[in-house]
């Protein structure tokens, strides 16, 4: 049968502080902000240290960061002919820049053409070349102290590149499978550690999930729970066509793909067109045995709040099953990823949270942050596989039960 490619889906303390030495994992909290839908992480940047909040981006190359009001004793511009550069050798030199001197601007310096994943930046009102810096970052580890990486690559962008963004984010924070992403370059300032990472977006809508960076396990939850036991395998699969790759260098786009074989809902196979979760062309609400009501833009299928039930698992509907490269490995998404809840003025419901895409180009079907939350998922760079729990409510826990450190941050 053949395969459809699936992408993965986007305070100031006083603080400890250990050497780059110091033990991995490191963590950081995954907040959702419920007005826009972003995930955002909480990182540590400059000299001093301070608190930036990034979104965060599954399949972005490289981090970037508002730098029009950037102060710190430690940036560095990356010089055209350096070994940096020439490791970069994909995007752009600045030879001579019109702004200022700063760190948005350096004579001789390496430079990222920059995007916003959220809302299309007009390249006509802000400048789209950005100078690229080398500064700190620094991140908690599980003992509660910060560890720091002295070299950490990313771009600046300047604040047009902001719009559309969660309140007080300031940046992006690069998760792909690049040479420049976070993970990756912590893996470099630690090779003797995994390059992995792992995953937990909160269902919460208080409490946050987190990143795990440099581990492969355990990852202990309250209730005495180690998830790293209960995950799945399926390989990753990398496409030469994706966002940010580039054919002519073979650049791989840094997006995340999984096989998808076939789909199955209240354990009844169904039939992939384009309309996705389809059956023969009708909407799969038969499956769900139902009675639809009239759907909320941008979803294609509602129910009446009062006509489902609520369970451990979220609403009480057929559980989606996406069978991946083996029959036996098998995603189930249950209620709590499967469907969304809609009120407003007089109206709720429960609707069934995947909405057409309408393009053509891209991939089949894309995994968005409903469908993960509360599922934990490893992304094994090294081993070029991805491990998932599917929904950790069945093990009586959940993303926000990760047993953060008690030491001082």
């Amino acid at each position: 049968m053949a395969k459809l490619a699936v992408p993965l889906l986007i305070l100031f303390f006083l603080l400890s502080f250990i050497p780059s030495q110091a033990a991995l994992p490191l963590h950081t909290p995954i907040q959702k902000d419920h007005s826009t839908g972003q995930y955002i992480i909480t990182a540590y940047l400059k000299t001093p240290l301070k608190v930036t909040k990034l979104l965060l981006d599954l399949g972005a190359t490289y981090s970037w960061v508002n730098c029009d009001d950037y102060i710190s004793s430690t940036y560095q511009h990356i010089a055209c002919n350096s070994s940096i550069a020439n490791s970069l050798s994909a995007y752009a030199c600045m030879d001579t820049c019109e702004d200022p001197p700063g760190p948005n601007c350096g004579n001789n310096s390496f430079s990222f053409l920059l995007d916003n994943p959220i809302k299309a930046v007009d390249y006509r009102k802000v400048n789209g070349i950005n100078a690229a810096l080398v500064d700190t970052l620094a991140l908690p580890n599980t003992q509660g102290s910060l560890v720091s990486i002295s070299n950490f690559i990313f771009s600046c962008a300047r604040t047009g590149f902001l719009k559309g963004l969660a309140k007080g984010v300031t940046g992006l924070a690069a998760l792909g499978n690049s040479n420049l992403s976070i993970p990756v370059q912590i893996n470099k300032a630690f090779p003797s550690s995994p390059n992995c990472f792992a995953m937990c977006l909160s269902g919460s809508t208080s409490q946050p999930g987190l990143v795990l960076l440099g581990s492969k396990g355990p990852y202990n939850f309250l209730q005495g729970i180690d998830l790293s036991k209960s995950l799945l395998y399926t390989p990753l699969i990398f496409n030469p066509l994706g966002r940010d790759s580039d054919p002519n260098t073979h650049r791989l786009s840094p997006e995340y793909y999984v096989g998808l074989t076939s789909i199955k809902v209240n354990g009844k196979m169904v039939a992939l067109n384009k309309a996705l979760l389809a059956i023969d062309g009708q909407s799969a609400s038969p499956s769900f045995n139902l009675t639809t009501t009239k759907p909320v833009k941008p979803f294609g299928v509602c129910y009446p709040a009062s006509a489902v039930k609520n369970t451990q698992m979220g609403p009480a509907v057929p559980i989606i099953e996406l069978v991946l490269d083996r029959q036996d490995v098998v995603w189930k998404m249950f209620g709590s990823n499967s469907m969304v809840r809609v009120t407003k003025k007089s109206v709720d419901l429960w609707c069934l949270g995947f909405v057409d895409g309408g393009g053509i180009d891209g991939p089949s079907i894309v995994i968005g942050g409903q469908q993960l939350e509360d599922n934990l998922l490893q992304f094994d760079l090294q081993s070029k596989k991805l491990g998932f729990s599917s929904s950790i409510l069945s093990k009586g826990t959940n993303c926000a039960d990760f047993k953060f450190s008690t030491g001082k941050i």
